[in-house]
């Protein structure tokens, strides 16, 4: 005790007289952990990397040495102090944080941003500020500046908040750059990196300081917080709320749960994986009154900023959101944290779970609600991995020549004129760049020559400004992929609702179509490509779309999946001895943060698949089943892998047989859609044969087929200054695009990105090498198997022809038959049956009064029933039974084929209509337009269902 008081005091004394009597005037007698251990180097003007859980007082701990450090400087001329973070709006929390340091110390501190304005701007040339915050975008634009770059001379301190959030982005590796630069006005300079989650804080500490060396602290984070992993049982009340919300009782269950937990606490955040599953979720709360408010990127700023005061001031119970909330924007106290579905990442758990408690030594609560058995699986493995404190290592954007192109630019900005190369030389010192080979560096000045955005002077060897080098610049500030972007409007008020991007307009919206946005239905009316605006009208129908965003999936590691199958090991071998599902199950809640429930029905797939005497899956075994065009490869590789793996088999076996091949995966399976003479033999034999060495040729091979490639491609064409956005040159062909630059740095870049991003093409080639060594084993088996089977889909692309094959097709028509459907007679309202699709006559009838006015519905829609034989409905009864009486006319006059329809997993009578209404000439083609709608509808499935 006394040596813990002793370093608490030698802490502090390490600061100066006025920085300690501040310290007093503020209460802090006692450092905390990180302070004690950061504040003696950092005071010495070392580097250091801090990383601690949220709320043990990081700012502070880089901020106190660095304020002594001002302080005691007399006199003071320029900006002393950047103070760099990933979001604008943690510049303002920053500030407010900083504020009355700055006024207690006489240290000016002031935010400059996008949205400063000119006025502010100027005075901060004038008179700059002491410490100044900012954004990795702002500071490449202050370099440029001339007053600017004399103010930024006086620079002796840089802290990064967040560092693990630019670490593994190319805004991050734009950055190293950018401080290499600065370096060139102010020399060298102190470097402060603040976390509270780094999986390889050796690497990101040479991140952040171009490897010269860096003071690791990092304090325990696992001690300060705990998960409990839960699957909500159903309950009475979600059979009921089920028909209430229009959905199945397991996802009414999650919903109620959620709202319970709500209920229960103070202020929560609740965090979902995507922004359709945001609003999707939000929606349904929205059904139940509940007071929770959605917040996520593709809201308008004025709709975010409006949640955040409302949450932070108590006027709403809770916040349902997506990252926009993992770093640390202050929205008051939040006293438990929601993660609706497996988080995917140790790292993401961490800090969404770390927002809660916030005071030094509390203990920030979580719960994670689960929705079938390999997220349950999944999310007991991330919550052990997250205590004991194994993170993920940051994913460095190593030698991006995107990034390249766009700092030679900066470069040339800053002199006017620079030597190539001490250009060169300033880039790799940047640690992402550090391997750059010098021919590889000409490559890319020369491609920014051809775009006149540099001048080569090839006699002196110099770099200097061309025609459109300012135009560039100013326009390529952000390494954030430069996407169009269409703004939402409510027809009846003209105020803006939100944003969508490109891809979803152009592939998936048009007018009529439906979908969620803030939690409420919309349709579009008329779609602006001019000003890039979606018109929209509100309606209360619950068959919609959501809205589709690129690029959201957040991929599950191999660490995780790994251990997932290392538990299948464990549990499959005890099924096949037939021991009792509880017994097992005691024995994972013995080891993993959940209840009996949760971990008997995570184990429930392992019991039945025992039980069906097929083989399980496991960190070492490769489970190969097949049935009529379809082959599942089980494989506990997580996301990137499996992708990696699945386009090479795809492509192989397509090669094989001279047929397309469509592909889907997520972290336990690839699956393929093959012709049905095909088997599992043929992917063994793939598995056997591929030379490792061949993986890398293979995938860049496929990936010329697909749309990653080439949206990549675009996007990185841009940032060499190629499509010359600023000058509004419209659309560009995406195929006539990658064979124009097929032999540049920028397709090379393209391929490197879409490599480090989606795909693990070294794990994959040592897998394959394992494989031929006999320390993976692959074994078959025929028909589906209950794991197999119990896939979560992806949302990946497909690599199958946009046609759905007759297995396929098959698959869907036997599906439908076995689904169950209430058949109700609207005339005489007295007769109701429940029964298979299968077992429906062609025209059915109402076996009591004769009538063929029989309505197809949801086997769970009990409610629509007693809305449609209330006397006196409520308006929510009045619509279901609109609904009713539409699905009945339906069924009068097409028959089964209308209930057919109906019972189609997303498929309202609208939709059925359309459907129905449709001329063909094969049945096939039928399903194949019931399939689209449902794929549609699959986007959010896990609420639609």
């Amino acid at each position: 005790m006394q040596d813990r008081q002793a370093a608490g005091s030698a802490a502090f004394a390490r600061l100066g007289s006025e920085v300690r009597s501040a310290l007093s005037e503020r209460g802090f007698s006692t450092p905390t952990e990180p302070q004690k251990r950061a504040i003696p180097p950092l005071a010495e003007g070392k580097n250091g990397l801090v990383i601690a859980p949220t709320g043990t007082g990081k700012t502070e701990t880089a901020m106190l040495p660095v304020f002594d450090s001002v302080a005691e400087a007399n006199p003071r001329f320029g900006i002393s102090v950047l103070y760099i973070t990933p979001l604008r709006a943690l510049n303002r929390d920053m500030r407010q944080r900083l504020e009355w340091w700055g006024e207690t110390l006489d240290i000016e501190i002031d935010v400059r941003h996008g949205d400063t304005t000119d006025y502010q701007r100027q005075k901060q040339a004038n008179d700059p500020p002491d410490v100044l915050v900012t954004t990795p975008e702002t500071l490449q634009a202050m370099l440029t500046g001339s007053k600017l770059r004399k103010a930024l001379e006086d620079v002796h301190h840089v802290v990064v908040d967040e560092v693990h959030e630019l670490a593994s982005a190319k805004r991050g590796a734009q950055l190293t750059i950018g401080l290499e630069r600065l370096q060139e006005l102010s020399g060298e300079f102190q470097r402060i990196g603040l976390s509270a989650t780094v999986g390889d804080p050796e690497e990101v500490g040479k991140f952040l300081t171009g490897d010269r060396g860096c003071e690791i602290i990092e304090v325990d984070v696992g001690s300060k917080v705990d998960f409990r992993v839960h699957e909500p049982e159903i309950t009475n009340e979600d059979e009921r709320l089920a028909g209430e919300l229009m959905t199945n009782p397991d996802i009414a269950s999650h919903v109620r749960a959620i709202r319970d937990i709500v209920e229960t606490h103070d202020s929560t955040l609740i965090f979902v994986n995507t922004r359709q599953t945001a609003e999707a979720l939000g929606s349904r709360f929205k059904e139940l009154g509940a007071n929770i408010g959605v917040h996520h990127g593709s809201l308008s700023k004025e709709a975010r900023i409006d949640v955040e005061d409302r949450f932070k001031d108590g006027d709403l119970d809770a916040l349902l959101c997506t990252s926009s909330m993992e770093l640390g924007i202050d929205v008051g106290r939040i006293d438990h944290v929601v993660q609706y579905q497996s988080p995917r990442e140790v790292a993401r758990l961490l800090q969404r779970v770390g927002r809660a408690g916030h005071r030094m030594d509390e203990v920030s609560n979580g719960t994670i609600v689960t929705s079938n058995p390999d997220d349950a699986l999944e999310a007991m493995a991330i919550a052990r991995q997250a205590t004991d404190g194994d993170v993920e290592p940051a994913h460095i954007h190593h030698a991006s020549l995107d990034t390249v192109a766009n700092q030679i630019v900066g470069l040339v900005m800053d002199f006017g004129e620079i030597d190539a190369r001490r250009a060169y030389e300033i880039v790799t010192r940047a640690y992402p760049f550090r391997d750059l080979d010098e021919e590889t560096f000409k490559g890319v000045v020369r491609e920014l020559q051809g775009n006149r955005l540099v001048w080569l002077n090839e006699e002196a060897d110099r770099l200097e400004k061309s025609g459109k080098t300012w135009q560039y610049f100013y326009a390529n500030l952000s390494m954030i992929p430069d996407e169009e972007t269409y703004t939402v409007h409510d027809i009846a008020s003209g105020s803006q609702i939100g944003t969508l991007d490109e891809r979803f307009v152009v592939n998936f919206a048009e007018p009529g179509e439906v979908f969620i946005q803030r939690g409420e239905m919309w349709r579009i009316a008329e779609i602006d490509d001019d000003e890039s605006r979606v018109n929209v009208s509100p309606i209360e129908d619950p068959g919609g779309e959501v809205p589709s965003w690129v690029g959201e999936e957040i991929p599950v590691p191999f660490e995780v999946a790994q251990e997932v199958g290392e538990m299948r090991a464990v549990a499959g071998p005890q099924f096949e001895r037939e021991a009792p599902r509880e017994g097992v199950a005691r024995e994972f809640t013995n080891r993993y943060p959940t209840d009996q429930h949760t971990a008997e029905s995570a184990l429930s797939q392992l019991d039945r698949q025992a039980e069906t005497d097929a083989p399980v899956p496991t960190a070492d075994r490769i489970v190969v089943e097949f049935a009529a065009g379809k082959i599942v490869v089980n494989a506990c590789f997580g996301h990137k892998v499996n992708e990696t793996f699945g386009r090479v088999l795809s492509s192989l076996v397509g090669q094989r047989t001279g047929s397309s091949v469509g592909m889907d995966i997520d972290p336990y399976r690839i699956e393929l859609d093959v012709p049905a003479k095909i088997d599992g033999h043929e992917v063994v034999e793939v598995l056997h044969e591929t030379d490792p060495e061949h993986v890398g040729p293979l995938i860049e091979l496929s990936l010329k087929r697909s749309d990653t490639l080439k949206f990549t491609l675009a996007q990185v064409a841009a940032k060499f200054g190629a499509l010359n956005r600023w000058e509004g040159s419209g659309p560009v062909s995406m195929g006539r695009l990658l064979g124009a630059l097929e032999d540049t740095p920028m397709y090379d870049e393209a391929v490197r990105e879409v490599f480090h991003d989606d795909l693990a093409v070294d794990a994959t080639a040592d897998l394959l090498r394992d494989i031929r060594a006999g320390d993976i084993e692959i074994v078959t088996t025929g028909g589906r198997t209950p794991v197999g089977s119990g896939g979560r889909s992806s949302g990946r692309e497909l690599l199958a022809p946009e046609n759905a094959d007759a297995s396929v097709i098959q698959t869907v028509r036997e599906r439908i038959q076995n689904d169950r459907v209430i058949l109700f007679c609207l005339h005489c309202q007295e007769w109701q049956r429940k029964t298979e699709v299968g077992k429906v006559n062609d025209q059915p009838k109402c076996v009591q009064c004769g009538s063929t006015r029989v309505a197809a519905l949801n086997p769970w829609a009990d409610e629509v029933v007693k809305a449609v034989r209330a006397d006196d409905k409520d308006e929510e009864q009045e619509k279901m039974t609109r609904r009713a009486y539409n699905a009945a006319n339906l069924v009068q006059s097409h028959g089964k084929r209308a209930v057919i329809a109906l019972a189609a997993r997303g498929v309202g009578p609208q939709n059925a209509a359309r459907i129905i209404a449709k001329l063909r000439e094969d049945e096939d083609d039928f399903y194949r337009d019931i399939l689209a709608r449902e794929r549609q509808y699959a986007r959010t499935q896990a609420f639609w269902d």
